[in-house]
């Protein structure tokens, strides 16, 4: 229900939301974390129709800590009032996180895409973001993990070698039998196995993690029905796993986070909470049927003043708030007119106009605003 607008003198902070706060909400935009609650007692049971048992869980279920990229995108502490953050965006969001179905998330660039997934992983405390960046070359495959057979068979050429040496020249130093039988053995296949983002974001866990695929429009045309089956079944299969179940049933392999491991049983990577996917696209081709009915979609809306303000707010807290403002309302009225501007070509201009490189009155600031933001088309390149 949208209740009265609040007097302009109204101080940002004390303004009345623009609605009420739906109850179903578990996120809820503002990008303040939630204390003391996990997500896991807030969000109800999946569907039965999108509902996985993967398995085991790892006895320290933890999602591992941000690796400082939040921060470097969004800022110390951004937070938005309740009153600035876009209903709909919020409903879609939560949407996706009771559905447990990927968020198709189109826009033109800079109305913020890529950083709706980390916001969403800072405000649920789900850790770091899985970001898959596409491009014309990447698989299926390269997404869900990266096996180096090479590189395995050159290890086991070496330790032959070093088997055959032991033999025929031995040591009275060491055991040479002993060292010729550890070496004989094939290097273990996890020391050779890496999951991707993808494979990592579908490991069996209590809390979803946050998946970045980011702007699948540059994909191959046959990457987004690849991806069907994985978003339906929550699974997938390593192949050389699979071939050596029978003698080795359960595989530690590297995982996409920073010195971390995983344990794979059956050669089967199997969810236990659906990740939630957040797929950027900036609307640069259209996608097959199939894979849209398995999304739900948002298109992303420019960022109003309040909201730009704030992201100024969060990187440069010392900015002067008046030369702030106007610097703000004049990105928003050249962004308006020129059909849309990145929102980091503003914290560019707020930087250099707050560092003491340059001066309000400073001859050449004008030109150089207008360089900065200049649009991004292929006319004026």
């Amino acid at each position: 229900m949208i209740v009265n607008e609040p007097p302009d003198e109204v101080s940002p902070d004390k303004r009345t939301p623009r609605f009420d706060t739906p109850d179903w909400w578990v996120y809820r935009g503002t990008g303040r974390p939630l204390y003391d609650i996990p997500l896991t007692d807030l969000l109800p049971a999946a569907p039965p129709w999108r509902t996985f048992r993967g398995g085991p869980l790892p006895a320290r279920d933890v999602p591992p800590e941000d690796d400082g990229e939040a921060e470097r995108r969004l800022g110390s502490g951004f937070h938005l009032s309740e009153r600035d953050v876009d209903p709909h965006e919020v409903d879609m969001v939560n949407a996706a996180l009771y559905l447990r179905r990927p968020l198709l998330v189109t826009g033109r660039p800079g109305t913020g895409k890529t950083s709706l997934a980390l916001r969403i992983a800072q405000e649920l405390r789900l850790g770091r973001v899985l970001r898959w960046p596409i491009t014309s070359h990447t698989t299926l495959k390269s997404g869900q993990y990266g096996y180096d057979a090479i590189g395995r068979a050159l290890a086991a050429g070496t330790r032959q070698a070093v088997a055959r040496w032991s033999r025929e020249v031995g040591s009275r130093a060491v055991d040479s039998a002993a060292v010729a039988d550890s070496v004989d053995q094939e290097p273990p296949i996890g020391e050779f196995l890496r999951l991707g983002p993808l494979g990592t974001a579908f490991l069996p866990r209590r809390l979803p993690r946050v998946l970045l695929i980011d702007e699948l429009d540059k994909s191959e045309a046959d990457l987004p029905n690849d991806l069907l089956s994985i978003f339906e079944d929550g699974e997938f299969t390593i192949q050389e796993l699979e071939r050596m179940r029978n003698r080795s049933s359960e595989v530690s392999v590297f995982t996409d986070d920073p010195e971390a491991t995983a344990t794979i049983v059956g050669g089967r990577v199997r969810c236990h909470a659906f990740p939630m996917i957040v797929i950027t696209s900036n609307g640069e081709r259209d996608f097959p049927p199939a894979f849209l009915r398995r999304c739900l979609r948002l298109e992303m809306r420019a960022p109003s003043a309040d909201q730009l303000a704030a992201m100024v707010d969060a990187h440069m807290v010392d900015a002067d708030g008046e030369y702030r403002m106007r610097l703000v309302q004049e990105f928003v009225d050249r962004s308006a007119a020129s059909g849309g501007l990145p929102a980091d070509k503003l914290l560019d201009a707020v930087y250099l106009a707050t560092s003491g490189a340059y001066r309000e009155n400073d001859v050449s600031w004008p030109r150089l605003v207008d360089a900065l933001w200049r649009q991004l088309t292929s006319s004026v390149l």
